[in-house]
């Protein structure tokens, strides 16, 4: 029997095997009863299963993400659709925890051999800010809680080494460091083609939908980790509803949604989220 070798076939073959690994590595999924031993911070309740990791229901002990499975595919079938479709722009996550959403933008863009596009890291990488009072949605007491949680304190020097661990340290990483408020509004980012927010409350939602979506290419995405979150959710529904966007929103896995970007927001001031107008 003679076999035909297809070289362009066998090059996606290696990619989508490659980055099928790194999702399992990232995700601590081969290891999972390993897991078990260690000790959460803040006494959190951890039990790792598959099930639960499928679905991003726990706070793993060693694993470089929480978003599980289910979301990180949707991340990777995001990100192969704007390269399919040529969608021009850069990949942003806002808030890294540990970096492993941006470790696999990194290596997805590195099994493609994409080198004109850049992944952003922004986080203020000493954990979530205390609730803003100007924002009645985050008095809710698991918001006012989220700022006492060492648990969500990684630093940027073990999201750097996290980084490194798997050889994706390089030039097409940038890291933001600082309160979204601050660091946003600034950064030097031209369009986006993936904008992917993790940032859990009203304000930090708010603040990364503001500053950002304008910058998000018709054809991109909008991901919002936390969207079952009832804060994070009212932030983007009022974000929505302000500036007249349409696009359908799209359940992953019971807690994060996403829609595609297909038309340009109705003008306003991002900048003036709908409770100010009752200060």
């Amino acid at each position: 029997m003679i076999y035909t070798y297809n070289e362009q076939s066998n090059a996606e073959q290696n990619a989508e095997l490659y980055l099928e690994l790194l999702k399992k590595t990232i995700l601590f999924e081969i290891w999972l009863e390993v897991e078990r031993n260690f000790h959460n911070p803040d006494n959190i309740v951890f039990d790792p299963t598959k099930e639960k990791r499928q679905k991003g229901l726990d706070w793993p002990s060693i694993a470089h993400s929480m978003i599980g499975r289910e979301r990180m595919n949707n991340l990777h079938q995001c990100m192969d659709s704007v390269i399919k479709e040529g969608i021009p722009g850069d990949f942003i996550e806002t808030g890294v925890w540990r970096g492993g959403s941006c470790i696999f933008m990194r290596g997805f863009l590195k099994a493609h051999h994409i080198t004109d596009r850049t992944v952003w890291a922004a986080d203020s990488f000493e954990g979530l800010p205390m609730a803003d009072p100007s924002y009645p949605a985050d008095q809710h007491s698991l918001s006012v809680a989220f700022h006492t949680m060492n648990f969500l304190k990684v630093s940027l020097e073990e999201v750097l080494e996290n980084f490194r661990k798997y050889d994706l340290l390089d030039n097409q990483v940038a890291f933001l460091k600082g309160w979204f408020k601050d660091t946003l509004p600034s950064a030097p980012i031209q369009k986006i083609a993936i904008a992917r927010l993790d940032g859990d409350m009203y304000a930090s939602t708010w603040d990364a939908l503001s500053n950002l979506y304008d910058k998000v290419s018709l054809g991109g995405y909008v991901i919002i980790d936390d969207y079952f979150l009832p804060f994070c959710q009212e932030a983007v529904h009022d974000f929505r509803n302000q500036f007249g966007i349409t696009d359908p929103l799209i359940d992953i896995d019971g807690s994060g949604s996403y829609w595609k970007k297909t038309k340009e927001r109705v003008m306003g001031n991002s900048n003036q989220h709908p409770t100010s107008f009752y200060k």
